[in-house]
């Protein structure tokens, strides 16, 4: 890919992150990526060719792969916390902010599949795990799509909240909420 061509797709993914799509115009675009309106429509047909192509990138569209689950212990709160760390070390706030800005309604309908990618896997994944330690008779069967849910759940939430109120909200850091997060969720809140 030429540089300008990333250029714009850099400054118009950045725009979006920001502003949200219906507020950024191919005015802000080019301005941001240093060149006028006529070049970034030689380069692309219009302002949603420019976001598509974006999304194609691995750099504005984090992977949930299954490297994040790679080095269980198969041991439920150790392994929780390692997937809950290692979804939030890739979906950051600025990716957040990106998915929001994505949901408009002129651009949904191409951008859902993809963005949808990233809870399917990591719940998929969760759900193999679960399956996987109850063959191993370290848990019981029970309703592993609804463990795997709670548990996205509660990450993608701390990370919405973070990227929505910053500290604003809550002081409490990522390690603290993780840890604790999973040791409710694997051993309950104890009664007196």
């Amino acid at each position: 890919m030429d540089e300008t061509r990333q250029r714009i797709i850099d400054a118009a993914m950045a725009l979006v992150r920001d502003k949200g799509y219906a507020a950024t115009t191919t005015k802000d675009i080019a301005h941001m990526a240093g060149v006028n309106e006529c070049t970034l429509f030689r380069k692309f047909e219009s302002k949603k060719d420019i976001i598509l192509n974006g999304m194609e990138q691995e750099k504005w569209r984090p992977e949930v792969t299954q490297e994040i689950f790679e080095h269980v212990k198969w041991d439920l709160e150790p392994d929780l916390i390692l997937f809950m760390k290692n979804y939030m070390d890739r979906i950051t706030p600025d990716f957040v902010n990106l998915s929001i800005g994505l949901r408009a309604p002129q651009l949904y309908g191409d951008t859902a599949p993809l963005i949808m990618k990233i809870p399917k896997a990591f719940i998929s994944t969760l759900v193999e795990y679960f399956k996987s330690m109850e063959d191993k008779g370290k848990i019981p069967h029970m309703d592993f799509e609804s463990l795997a849910v709670t548990i996205f759940s509660t990450t993608f939430g701390f990370t919405f909240l973070k990227a929505s109120f910053a500290s604003n909200l809550t002081d409490i850091g990522q390690e603290s909420f993780i840890e604790e997060s999973v040791r409710t969720f694997v051993k309950g809140i104890p009664q007196i």
